[in-house]
This record gives C-alpha cells, structure tokens and sequence, in this order.
C-alpha cells in the first residue's frame, strides 16, 4: 500500500550509495531532483561536504536534508576547534543521527555519511528515516535503492581495490537509474582517501549499461 501524503507533499526520489574499499571510501548518487512526476533539477549535486575527508550524500526532502547538512557542516567546524582536531566520520554521523532522531517526526531525511580518518581509516555509516545510524561496509538508499540490493549484494567484495569500487558503484546507481523513475541524469562521486578527495562525473550518455557500453556490466 503505498503511503498516504499529506496536503502539499509529493512523492520524492534518488538513488544514493558509498562503499568502502583498499584505502577508502567512494560516495555516489545520481542527479535527478523530483516532486511528484516533475523533474525539478536533472543535474543536482546529492553530495555534500562535512569537512576535509567527510562528505554526505542526501535523500528524501531536499529541503530538510540540506538543512541538515549545513547544521553538521557548522557543528563539525566547531568540533574542530574546540577539540584542535578534526572529528572522524563516526563524530559527524552521531551528529546527524541526534539531529534526525530529535526532530524525526518533522524530517524526511536518509543520509549517509563517509570518509576518511586517521583513527578508523575509512568508514561507511547509513542514517536512514527515523534517525538510527548503521555502520556498514556499503550502503545504498534512496527510491532507486530497491531495485539494486540484490546486485549489490553478489557484487561486493571486502578490499576492492578503487578501480573495481569505481565500477561497483557507476554500474549499480546506473542499474537504478534505468528502473527507477525518480532516479536520472548523471552520476556524481567522491572518492576519499589519506591523499584527499577526488570529485568524478559521468556524464548520462557514458553511464554503463548503454548500448555501446552493456560489456561494462557483469
């Protein structure tokens, strides 16, 4: 049965996914914005920068989850100084998951969050609707994620190397994208390691799975 919205809200969807590989993290999602059956934004950037080596990607009310966002972006700032260090992705997904527990009635907001740090290396944390955090070694949400469990899970291997992550993610949000309405555009990714951060772009003509390129997929 699907879910009764109240007056004004419209159905919303994206595909969002990081996993963790042989020295870090990759982060991804695609670029379709909705509300209902409008497409509001084809080219939205779902991740967002918490701090150094800490990004978030973003489902749900994009209102809400920016909001979110940029009130762990200021706290994880002042974590920084006050405690003279930087925080590690487990401090920025508590701070997300109090700030999602506390006011759960009033968001729609699934997050997660990855990085990299000097204490647990990189690391993978799922918030998803409720306010409840999961730490994992991969995690995919979001209304595309439902068609993509069962391919995530025959193909996902502890200590990938980047490469095979790289594929692992492109080739999953691509497999969402082409079943789930609400999923589209392009894909955008972070990979995240000791060095830094590296922003990747696919562009929708070059997402796996097209004619020219099904070989990609396995």
């Amino acid at each position: 049965m699907a879910p009764t919205l109240k007056t004004g809200e419209v159905d919303l969807g994206t595909t969002i996914m990081a996993t963790v590989f042989d020295g870090g993290v990759i982060i991804g999602a695609d670029s379709r914005t909705t509300t209902g059956a409008y497409i509001a934004n084809r080219v939205t950037d779902k991740l967002t920068q918490i701090h150094d080596r800490i990004y978030c990607c973003r489902s749900g009310s994009a209102a809400d989850t920016q909001a979110v966002a940029d009130i762990v972006h200021y706290y994880s700032q002042m974590y920084s100084v006050q405690h003279k260090k930087a925080p590690t992705t487990k401090v920025v997904a508590s701070m997300f998951r109090e700030l999602c527990y506390s006011n759960r009635s009033m968001l729609m907001a699934g997050i997660i969050v990855a990085g990299w740090d000097k204490r647990d290396g990189p690391s993978v944390y799922s918030i998803p609707l409720g306010g409840s955090v999961h730490k994992q070694p991969f995690s995919i949400g979001g209304s595309g994620s439902t068609y993509i469990y069962g391919y995530c899970d025959a193909h996902f291997r502890e200590n990938m190397n980047r490469e095979d992550a790289l594929d692992f993610v492109k080739n999953a949000i691509s497999l969402a994208m082409a079943r789930d309405g609400s999923s589209g555009g392009t894909i955008r990714m972070a990979v995240i390691t000791a060095d830094g951060v590296e922003r990747l772009f696919v562009p929708g003509d070059q997402l796996p799975g097209n004619s020219n390129k099904k070989k990609n997929i396995v």
